[in-house]
């Protein structure tokens, strides 16, 4: 099937028993065993649940791999992965990545003995200094956020390979439509499912998608112990959001090229970071490991007094955190994503003041664009 029939119908086209074509929300903590020593493949919904299982599957389909876990949330499942190693064991991360994965792993699995270097993984060189004996896995953030920069997946994973560990690629902000890390040599791929997949705003959701046998049951007892699973019904909704992908990520696409086009001919705008234009460091890169592009542009103000104005003016884009939903959003990394991350590496990240992150939707672009005009000028 193409990849845009597999997103529609993901693997179970209807539900057999009734010919249900929407998955059934099967609201359920717990399930009767017909007998001892006897089960209907559900036991209890924290380990598995229906609902859960087909999106699970129709995640694995997607992104080419044998198997797929649904977490609560995105953090869920980056805190899943980071327990597949051990305390002493090294992993080189993305220095530009989310906030909240940095304050995770910084401040809170370092305590307990996991080392991490945080490097521009978009300069290979960078990686290959990070490395020590130690090291066990490179975490990639591709495009990065918010400065959109690119990582060599391949490259990467033959690197981490030759060494005996694991690369792990963050794929939300590409999604599987666009990007498949997994079959570019990336062993894990990570989702935020809140963002372009559910893609409404509405729901919260997380998933590791992998083919590696040896680490198959480890991770399934993780998610089992651990407990941060996806419910029945952000699982239903996260599966209703993915149906629609093909054609939301086309349109976040045309949108943001053309708003990214428009702000760097703004006076007020001194840098636009948006993977689609031919001058983009990595532009070559992302032309041989995607197939596309996202809706995500950043851009430098001229003046950081600016920014406090825009973020007031602006009424069709709106302030607030997350992204990758239909609706067109604004968020100033400084102070919300990436408040976690301290100065100097937020600095050298590029982060700084006058940075601002546009999640462009699917509304018509010249609104869009109209309303950032009317946001700058006054």
């Amino acid at each position: 099937m193409h990849l845009e029939t597999n997103i529609v119908r993901g693997a179970d086209y209807f539900e057999p028993r009734t010919g249900a074509l929407a998955a059934p929300i099967y609201q359920s903590a717990s399930f009767r065993h017909p007998g001892l020593g006897e089960s209907t493949g559900f036991d209890y919904s924290r380990v598995c649940n229906p609902t859960r299982g087909v999106v699970e599957r129709a995640m694995a389909l997607m992104e080419g791999g044998k198997w797929a876990l649904a977490f609560a949330t995105g953090m869920g499942a980056i805190s899943a992965m980071v327990k597949v190693f051990a305390p002493g064991d090294h992993i080189i991360v993305s220095e530009d990545l989310y906030g909240g994965s940095y304050r995770l792993l910084h401040d809170y699995y370092a305590n307990y003995g996991f080392l991490f270097s945080f490097v521009d993984t978009s300069d290979f060189s960078k990686i290959v200094g990070a490395t020590r004996p130690e090291t066990k896995a490179i975490f990639i953030e591709t495009p990065s956020n918010p400065m959109m920069k690119v990582s060599d997946i391949r490259r990467c994973a033959e690197y981490i390979h030759t060494r005996g560990g694991l690369l792990v690629t963050d794929n939300t902000f590409c999604t599987p439509y666009f990007q498949n890390p997994l079959r570019l040599g990336s062993d894990f791929v990570i989702h935020s499912g809140t963002k372009y997949l559910a893609g409404h705003n509405d729901t919260l959701s997380g998933f590791i998608v992998h083919s590696n046998e040896d680490y198959g049951e480890k991770l399934l007892d993780i998610q089992k112990s651990e407990g941060a699973s996806l419910s029945p019904f952000d699982a239903f909704l996260t599966l209703r959001g993915i149906k629609t992908l093909a054609l939301r990520m086309e349109r976040h696409q045309a949108n943001a090229e053309r708003v990214a086009q428009w702000l760097r001919a703004q006076p007020q705008v001194e840098k636009v970071f948006y993977t689609g234009f031919p001058d983009h460091p990595q532009y070559e890169l992302s032309q041989r490991q995607a197939r596309g592009h996202n809706g995500m542009v950043s851009f430098y103000v001229k003046d950081a007094g600016d920014v406090a104005t825009l973020l007031k003016r602006l009424k069709l884009i709106l302030f607030a955190e997350s992204l990758g939903g239909v609706e067109s959003l604004i968020t100033y990394p400084l102070v919300q994503t990436h408040s976690a991350i301290p100065e100097s590496m937020r600095l050298s990240a590029g982060v700084n003041e006058r940075l601002v992150r546009l999640s462009i939707g699917i509304e018509h672009p010249d609104d869009l664009i109209a309303d950032l005009a009317q946001a700058m000028t006054g």
